[in-house]
């Protein structure tokens, strides 16, 4: 999952939609902090991986949004709250300036916590100045700014699992923290006939610019499980020897078995002759009956091959996604990410993020236990390397 895009534009004016415009903007706002409140103060500076950002710099950085791309722009009379935060903040959109690069994330200890919640409030109160008088323009880039920091409060609570689950005391984030809201037994399959299916986002409401634009594909007749698969499931193919088995996987995916070591999910932990699983609400004996997580596309892959399946493409799964139950887990698919038909990068800084990236990335689609409310729709489309685990990801099978 990465940054932002244009949305579908919404008409907009009565003084109605004013007010929950701005309800909407405390909610998010507030939501970020909600999701850092279980932390101490050294858990928001930890950065363990390049691939992690510290809990305080996704605060600022989705702050930092906000003021650069609107308060800078469309309010005259703003000033800064700080001249080089600019420069701390900026994730990599080139044309906004240098940047500190990624891996050195972690190295700030300053600016503190406390002054980057004063940020924040710095600028959500010239924000909700600015939110009543605003042009349709500017709520559309605030709606962006909103739906970039859910994007940032799924990144940020996959941070923080990264962060306490690589610490050796395993501590956990909540003591009652699901990971799942909904255990799933009939796994049996779903044919969807062939035909022309409508693929993409159109009509009201928001969409980022690689969600469109709205197609048809024509696809085969399929058959995809209504379930996804469960940790007990994975456990077979590790059992049978399955990460030792080149056969069962791509030639890039067996180089990085063999550099990296990796022979179970991320979390995994064989202790005491048993499996346990690192989880938010600390480590636990492997749930076996729970769908699978943190696995690569490498894995899942290989782990479709090994059962004598496939994954499904980002187009059987839309199209069938109707049919089972979604949300839990961001689901691997075969297809790589590129543009649909008729796709057209934005302008200027906001046209940065989607379209560079689509080279070297697979497409997940769904949601997970991560996603912030209101944020999940089926025309979605995230994406990562190949290799990435950190992600709430899961396994979802087509027969051959």
């Amino acid at each position: 999952m990465n940054d932002l895009a244009t949305p579908t534009p919404v008409t907009r004016s009565s003084s109605v939609d004013i007010y929950s415009r701005i309800d909407q903007y405390n909610k998010v706002r507030q939501h970020s902090i909600s999701v850092c409140t279980p932390l101490y103060t050294e858990d928001y500076v930890v950065q363990p991986s390049a691939d992690v950002s510290p809990p305080k710099w996704h605060l600022a950085h989705t702050t930092w949004f906000l003021e650069e791309m609107i308060l800078a722009k469309y309010s005259p009379d703003y000033q800064r709250f700080h001249p080089r935060y600019a420069f701390l903040f900026n994730s990599y959109y080139n044309s906004l300036g240098d940047r500190v690069l990624r891996p050195q994330r972690g190295n700030m200890s300053r600016p503190t916590v406390d002054e980057i919640l004063a940020y924040r409030q710095h600028v959500d109160e010239h924000m909700l100045t600015l939110i009543p008088k605003a042009s349709d323009e500017v709520l559309d880039l605030i709606e962006i700014a909103l739906h970039h920091e859910q994007q940032h409060q799924e990144l940020l609570l996959t941070d923080i699992k990264y962060i306490l689950g690589h610490n050796p005391l395993f501590p956990p984030y909540k003591k009652n923290f699901k990971e799942v809201f909904s255990l799933e037994k009939d796994h049996y399959f779903r044919k969807i006939e062939d035909g022309m299916y409508t693929i993409g986002h159109a009509g009201d409401g928001f969409a980022f610019d690689n969600e469109g634009s709205q197609h048809q594909v024509y696809l085969n007749a399929f058959e995809i499980r209504q379930t996804l698969v469960t940790n007990y499931e994975y456990l077979q193919f590790i059992d049978a020897g399955g990460y030792q088995d080149p056969t069962y996987w791509h030639s890039d995916a067996w180089t990085w078995l063999q550099e990296t070591g990796i022979n179970s999910p991320m979390y995994w932990h064989f202790i005491d002759n048993a499996w346990n699983r690192y989880s938010l609400s600390g480590l636990q004996e492997l749930p076996l009956d729970e769908p699978v997580t943190h696995i690569s596309y490498y894995e899942a892959a290989a782990y479709a091959d090994w059962c004598k399946m496939r994954l499904p493409t980002e187009f059987e799964w839309e199209a069938a996604c109707d049919h089972f139950q979604w949300g839990q887990r961001w689901e691997h698919t075969a297809s790589a990410y590129l543009p649909y038909p008729g796709y057209s990068k934005p302008e200027g800084a906001l046209g940065e993020y989607n379209g560079k990236f689509m080279v070297n990335q697979m497409v997940l689609r769904g949601a997970s236990i991560a996603t912030p409310p209101g944020h999940a729709r089926k025309t979605y489309r995230n994406f990562f390397q190949p290799p990435m685990q950190w992600q709430f990801t899961g396994i979802r099978l087509c027969k051959k």
